[in-house]
């Protein structure tokens, strides 16, 4: 009789157990399908950086390059020096008929007044004519310095700083390059700009509204960085909407049974960089917006979590 209790015993322990079992694998598949189908997250998210193409405002030989490839620079560091010996000759040139011109002036002046001095003896025409050259004279003193700011200023573009704080990328100068104006010369990745592009099916965005919370996975790290939602992009390419030959809309005459839901980029703002986690421009991510990202994640979520990076 011990026997055969003991024997329905266990039978009734394994049983339990596997009920338990699949009632934790139901469990376990229905969060997953419902965070998978509703919930506002997505493996698709890329960090972005701003990109600040640096040219120079004036031509000629570079000379000196004080960077190196990926070095981190602050504002006003100097990337690159083109040769200033023509500047500083065409700035000494400037001073030179800054000097001229002011003289020139002032003995102009002098003669105007002197003849407005001399009263009736002088006609009015004459001093009208003396007033006129002191004026000519006059202007061409402020043509002169303003050349000479010109030449002051096109010295001073010689040297190349950087406009942001960042990073040297794909640096690919040398000592001996011709620097041409407006061409750029040198790229740095703006280290204040980072941002989070999460691209989300349109079936969730009915629960990502601006000012959410955001929570961005690396696919390198294990701490995730927090952030918010910063604003939700209103159009995306039509493939259809290009017009053919004649300027008609090219309509693709397939359509297909399944439709596949359009992603939509939503530019998210990174708040907190966990330490030791490196960002790079062409990172990819999971975003998390919304409850999901508030959510702390118990065994079930770091469960959900795993499988969503194998996903």
């Amino acid at each position: 009789m011990n026997a055969r209790l003991l024997i329905l015993a266990r039978a009734l322990g394994r049983g339990a157990s596997t009920l338990a079992l699949v009632a934790l694998a139901i469990l376990l598949i229905g969060a997953l399908w419902q965070r998978y189908m509703l919930a506002p997250w997505t493996r698709d998210g890329r960090v972005r950086a701003e990109v600040v193409d640096v040219a120079p405002e004036v031509p000629g030989t570079i000379v000196d390059i004080p960077v190196h490839d990926n070095q981190l620079v602050h504002k006003g560091d100097v990337l690159f020096v083109i040769d200033p010996v023509r500047f500083r000759i065409a700035q000494a040139q400037a001073r030179a008929a800054v000097a001229a011109a002011r003289d020139d002036r002032a003995l102009k002046l002098s003669d105007a007044q002197r003849r407005q001095g001399l009263g009736g003896v002088v006609s009015e025409a004459e001093q009208d004519r003396f007033r006129s050259t002191a004026s000519v004279a006059t202007a061409q003193l402020d043509a002169a310095l303003a050349a000479l700011d010109l030449a002051t200023l096109n010295l001073e573009r010689s040297v190349v700083r950087a406009p942001v704080n960042g990073y040297v990328t794909n640096l690919r100068l040398r000592v001996g390059d011709y620097a041409t104006v407006g061409q750029p010369r040198v790229a740095v990745i703006d280290t204040d700009s980072f941002w989070v592009s999460g691209y989300f099916e349109e079936t969730k965005l009915a629960r990502i509204h601006e000012g959410d919370a955001a929570r961005m996975k690396l696919m390198g790290y294990a701490a995730p960085l927090a952030g918010h939602v910063e604003t939700i992009a209103r159009g995306i390419n039509d493939r259809n909407s290009a017009p053919n030959a004649y300027g008609l809309q090219d309509v693709n005459p397939v359509f297909t049974w399944v439709r596949l839901a359009q992603r939509i980029p939503v530019r998210i703002g990174i708040d907190t960089v966990p330490p030791g986690v490196v960002l790079a421009a062409g990172m990819t991510c999971t975003v998390s917006v919304g409850d999901e990202a508030e959510r702390p994640q118990g065994v079930v979520g770091r469960v959900l979590a795993r499988l969503e990076s194998r996903i």
